[in-house]
């Protein structure tokens, strides 16, 4: 990493190589020149490239990347997703927007830094930042929490409308601080974890006990909780029930996790990859289903054939496959039907089967609504429904404690992530994490800076 000194103000900045460290009569802004993984154009592969980084403003913190992790979400950056509606007076998106935001004309993101999952320290802070301090290792989150606004009242979203999911690449004040040759670089959300530096609203930050296995925080910060807390969060999977998980990657995973931690007695994982079955049995799968060997019957008729036709309590589509929407739905429990003593009296029908889609896809594609008629319910989730200052410690601290196993045998943590790494590569050579990613015995890439 290089130094420069920026002259002037924000508006108009001549950046110079750093070679003294006081100026008179003049004020100087301290920048960062250093690496990071940019993505130019749709398709292109991420380069690294030489980006400068600003310092954090009021509210926000400077934070020096340790390591990274690779999502699909990331392979869809780089592939032009998502598009997003470039908001002209930079004003902060909330779910009273959505159907705007869909529905106008939109555009990708270019340049820009991926990467959304990752863990730091804090290197230094702006004003009015209060919760966390230099030296602080914290994670970086696309989704921020502060405990006042309606939707955080009512314990029934994490989607906070003071901070919430920054779609527009930008932070609040609707500017980047990361830019090369003078040209703006958008964020991935608000983390852009693919850079040596990042700067953050302190807003989007969650601190980490130094217990924590770093890689493992890394996971954490999307992935995982994702499946993990739509299964103990989202939907609040219920003892003795039957759960189906539809993609076994880390999602997949956290949900299996999630669904043993409640008390599921069945937990049927679904993916055309043989080599997930011994990672579904790692995280509490009882079952495995792999589409391919089926002679062409459909993962709705092959969940009700093992659940003798009345399909599962929970479905969750983890592939973000639009096709799959419809095969979750018809998997689930339709409906239960009973009436008075001897038949005589009302007609009770009441709908059992809870489908939760995870899986991110911007592709639309038609949906059958006579299964959905029939008493089912469908939830869409965004991490998990886990509250980064609520929930993320809780979720730490099992990753953290032991617990003795049966007959006091021996201990072991909570919730145990070793499984989900599969390779490590440093960020120089972050080119092979795209490579190992497409290997089938691939669940999570570590990017070591």
């Amino acid at each position: 990493m290089k130094f420069a000194l920026a002259f002037g103000n924000y508006g108009h900045i001549e950046v110079i190589p750093l070679v003294a460290t006081k100026f008179d009569n003049c004020e100087c802004i301290l920048l960062y020149v250093l690496e990071a993984a940019v993505v130019w154009k749709s398709g292109e592969q991420v380069k690294l490239e030489e980006i400068q980084v600003d310092p954090p403003k009021a509210t926000e913190v400077r934070i020096k990347m340790i390591c990274a992790s690779l999502c699909h979400t990331d392979i869809s950056v780089c592939n032009g997703f998502p598009l997003f509606f470039m908001n002209p007076r930079n004003t902060s998106y909330n779910e009273t927007h959505i159907h705007f935001i869909l529905s106008t004309l939109h555009q990708p993101l270019f340049p820009r830094i991926p990467g959304h999952e990752g863990v730091g320290t804090i290197e230094s802070v702006g004003e009015n930042v209060t919760e966390v301090k230099e030296g602080d290792v914290v994670m970086p989150l696309y989704l921020g929490e502060c405990g006042e606004c309606l939707n955080c009242k009512s314990g029934k979203t994490n989607l906070c409308l003071t901070y919430p999911i920054r779609f527009n690449g930008l932070m609040p004040d609707g500017t980047s601080r990361m830019s090369i040759g003078g040209e703006k670089i958008y964020h991935h959300f608000n983390c852009s974890t693919w850079s040596e530096y990042i700067v953050i609203d302190s807003n989007y930050v969650v601190k980490v006990d130094p217990r924590m296995e770093l890689p493992h925080a890394s996971f954490l910060a999307c992935g995982f909780t994702t499946g993990y807390g739509a299964a103990w969060k989202e939907v609040d999977v219920k003892k003795d029930s039957t759960v189906a998980v539809l993609g076994l990657g880390a999602v997949g995973l956290g949900v299996l996790e999630g669904a043993r931690m409640r008390g599921a007695a069945r937990i049927i994982g679904v993916d055309l990859n043989d080599m997930k079955r011994e990672k579904g049995d790692a995280f509490g799968m009882t079952e495995f289903i792999n589409p391919a060997d089926s002679k062409g019957k459909s993962v709705s008729d092959l969940l009700k054939e093992v659940t003798g036709g009345l399909g599962v309590d929970y479905c969750f589509e983890c592939t973000g496959v639009v096709s799959m929407f419809d095969e979750a739905v018809e998997a689930s429990k339709m409906v239960s039907i009973f009436c008075t003593s001897d038949f005589i009296g009302t007609l009770y029908i009441k709908g059992l089967g809870t489908v939760v889609l995870i899986g991110a896809n911007q592709s639309s594609g038609v949906v059958k609504f006579i299964p959905l008629l029939l008493g089912r319910t469908v939830k869409g989730s965004i991490y998990g429904g886990v509250r980064p200052q609520s929930d993320i410690p809780t979720i730490i601290d099992k990753c953290i404690n032991r617990v003795l196993s049966s007959f006091n045998l021996f201990t072991f943590r909570e919730i145990q992530l070793d499984e989900l790494l599969t390779h490590k590569v440093s960020f120089h050579e972050i080119d092979k994490a795209f490579a190992h990613f497409k290997q089938p015995d691939c669940v999570k890439v570590l990017i070591k800076f």
